[in-house]
């Protein structure tokens, strides 16, 4: 079947990289400005796209601490999470942004999930940069969250995330097929997905994630896992998604905030078809 587009605006480009942590009243406008796109998409289609999130150097700064542990063997099988994970605190990182797993699983399924995933916290010694990432996404996700006429994020109080998941599909074919983040109503409302993907040709490396978002009958979105984007959507039944066969290794980092105790992730941090949209 051959996809059509349909122009459904959700992609975002930030106006300019994180301006540098000295830079205090840039920083507010710049993070006003994200939180803002983040509740207008998430109100209209449940998805939001931020593309040149970080910028160049700090991006590649992030891809080489993965690549740090890819080499490091830190990477296993992706696997279905079945059992209660420990919780920890929400920005516990070692980072201040404005200045394994402990449970049981079902063993991997392959040709359900192709991923190899490493879960860190930012203390690591070789993920200070993954950490200045985990503080910021912290910061936008709290900040839309309580901004004023925040729209349906005002009807959560977030209190937790995940920890980040670094996630590798190896290529030759891996994939994710259609799933739901959270389909038992477990607290986990915003799924926020950074890919690290240079020179990504998505008609020859493939690796699309696909959503079908709820209130868009017989259209989906197609999120090319491009270089220093960011993404943003519902984790509930609103948005099953699959992560289209990848024929080139495709790194991403993913976070799950949630708006009670997450009983079924590993370790979090606690708070006091078809027509075809392609981005």
């Amino acid at each position: 079947m051959v996809d059509t587009y349909t122009p459904i605006p959700f992609l975002h480009r930030a106006p300019k990289p994180l301006p540098s942590l000295q830079q205090e009243r840039s920083n507010v406008t710049w993070m006003i400005h994200i939180c803002r796109q983040v509740i207008c998409d998430m109100d209209q289609y449940g998805v939001c796209v931020v593309d040149n999130l970080l910028g160049e150097e700090r991006g590649a700064n992030i891809l080489k601490e993965v690549y740090a542990l890819e080499r490091s063997g830190a990477f296993q099988d992706g696997q279905v999470v079945k059992q209660q994970q420990k919780l920890v605190k929400v920005g516990d990182t070692g980072t201040d942004y404005n200045n394994h797993q402990n449970g049981s699983h079902v063993s991997p399924i392959h040709p359900v999930r192709g991923d190899k995933i490493a879960w860190v916290d930012g203390r690591e010694p070789i993920c200070k940069n993954i950490a200045v990432l985990i503080a910021l996404i912290d910061a936008i996700v709290m900040g839309a969250n309580k901004i004023p006429n925040n729209g349906k994020l005002g009807s959560y109080t977030i209190k937790e995330r995940t920890k980040a998941m670094v996630s590798c599909y190896p290529g030759s074919g891996t994939q994710y097929v259609k799933h739901v983040d959270n389909p038992n109503q477990d607290g986990r409302c915003i799924t926020s997905i950074y890919y690290l993907n240079k020179d990504w040709d998505t008609k020859t490396n493939g690796g699309l994630l696909r959503i079908f978002p709820d209130g868009y009958a017989n259209t989906v979105a197609d999120i090319e896992p491009l270089f220093d984007r960011m993404l943003f959507f519902w984790s509930d039944r609103r948005n099953p998604h699959e992560v289209q066969p990848a024929f080139k290794t495709r790194f991403v980092i993913n976070f799950e905030h949630s708006r009670t105790e997450i009983d079924t992730v590993p370790s979090t941090y606690s708070y006091d078809r078809m027509q075809s949209i392609t981005v």
